[in-house]
């Protein structure tokens, strides 16, 4: 075989690998906008519900941009962001396992779509110091699959790679679980011995501003919980 020339190397890139990150990204921007309609219509239809009748219970679909969006889920915040570039995964990674990369190397280039969980009085407050959490990744190719890296049922549920195609169907199952999960992960109190002691300045700022830090499972070890990312 003919060895190519540098000029000859980058063409071929570009005409490969670079229009191929560009098919996905525009796979995942599609994916994210279809995303954002189904979550406005998932809270339009809680809010309607006549059996929703506690109005303290405030839930909200809210656009941050192009590339986020915002459920408010009664004392909760998820915010999913699409990152606009495309990745690999790195060799060691369980995708690899798989024949459908094997067979075609393209396929494991993916957009991702990072999901994370806040409380919703850390934005309101103002509260700069207080923790969110990623609970889940969605990772889409150049074919339209996808795969969710996530917490609990978020990583076991919509881990088929080969098979499992972005559709409406799809991504509102995604969707409606994100909720649950946030829905079902409670705030736990930090251990007592976490913040026994304050300084007078720390105290001062803190009634000032509310910057006593804040996170559902501030002081525990969230990766070794029983919902660890996998």
């Amino acid at each position: 075989m003919e060895k190519l020339s540098p000029h000859e190397l980058i063409l071929k890139s570009l005409k490969e690998k670079s229009s191929m990150k560009q098919d996905v990204y525009e796979k995942t921007f599609k994916a994210f906008s279809m995303m954002k309609s189904i979550a406005f219509e998932i809270i339009r239809d809680i809010n309607a519900d006549p059996t929703h009748t506690d109005k303290r219970v405030v839930v909200e679909y809210r656009e941050r941009g192009e590339f986020e969006f915002e459920i408010r889920i009664s004392g909760d915040l998820l915010i999913f962001a699409m990152h606009t570039n495309i990745f690999e995964f790195d060799k060691s990674h369980l995708i690899w396992r798989s024949s459908y990369l094997k067979e075609d190397h393209y396929r494991s280039f993916c957009g991702m779509i990072n999901i994370y969980n806040f409380l919703n009085d850390s934005f309101r407050y103002n509260r700069v110091n207080d923790l969110g959490y990623l609970i889940g990744r969605i990772f889409t190719n150049k074919e339209n699959h996808y795969f969710l890296e996530g917490k609990r049922q978020l990583g076991f549920l919509y881990n088929d790679f080969v098979h499992a195609t972005v559709d409406e169907k799809a991504m509102r199952a995604v969707l409606e679980s994100t909720i649950l999960y946030c829905l079902n992960f409670d705030l736990y109190t930090p251990p007592f011995d976490s913040i026994k002691e304050i300084s007078v300045s720390e105290m001062q700022a803190a009634s000032e501003s509310m910057q006593i830090k804040t996170g559902k499972r501030l002081g525990f070890r969230f990766q070794a919980d029983s919902d660890e990312i996998v």
